[in-house]
């Protein structure tokens, strides 16, 4: 969980944060078990009022540049205003079940790879 705790540090301390959900969601891919590779953030902030989608993920990217550069392979953001997170209802959509190469070819399941 050393990189999961690492995410929900940065965001913690970059943004004025209502709600912050992060999920390790690797072992729902093809990698090894204990892998911190795929994850899914909910943020709920106040910083986010006045922006658009592509600044907002823009924001997450610098904050979390280090673990984009390193281990994590896949980050799917779900950011939303407070209002926006009390229209939407307050759930974040769930997160479909890996289609990639390794779970459609054999050759690249062997090899562990996504």
């Amino acid at each position: 969980m050393k990189i999961q705790n690492a995410i929900e540090a940065k965001l913690s301390e970059a943004f004025d944060v209502r709600i912050l959900q992060v999920e390790n969601e690797s072992h729902k891919h093809g990698v090894p078990p204990n892998s911190e590779t795929h994850f899914k953030v909910t943020l709920v902030s106040p910083d986010f009022e006045g922006q658009m989608k592509v600044r907002r993920h823009q924001s997450i990217y610098k904050v979390l540049a280090e673990e984009l550069a390193g281990e994590v392979h896949a980050l799917a953001m779900h950011l939303y205003t407070p209002a926006e997170w009390d229209a939407k209802g307050q759930a974040a959509p769930e997160s479909p079940n890996c289609m990639g190469g390794s779970k459609k070819d054999p050759a690249m399941n062997a090899q562990g790879d996504h």
